[in-house]
């Protein structure tokens, strides 16, 4: 494998309860059949409105909606050129 493998973190917090879901770019899909499953189970305090909630923030972090391809392991994640003095004037 050439790229590290990166785990995301999607939490809530609902009253006492705890929903986290870690989950690498590879199981995104089904992350987001487990929000559906967790929503339609009545014995969960888990809602809709969560799945809705939490899936936006599922598809905000794809891959595609990135800009640039992915940085090779042990890169930089952004190169910021520092301005020079030839710059300034």
């Amino acid at each position: 494998m050439s790229q590290s493998q990166d785990i995301n973190v999607l939490a809530l917090v609902k009253g006492a309860e705890r929903y986290v879901f870690l989950y690498d770019d590879a199981s995104r899909a089904e992350t987001l059949r487990t929000l559906g499953r967790f929503a339609s189970n009545p014995e969960l305090s888990f809602t809709w409105y969560d799945a809705a909630v939490l899936s936006q923030k599922v598809r905000q972090q794809t891959p595609a909606q990135q800009s640039g391809p992915p940085a090779p392991a042990g890169k930089k994640r952004f190169d910021v050129t520092q301005p020079t003095e030839r710059d300034e004037m």
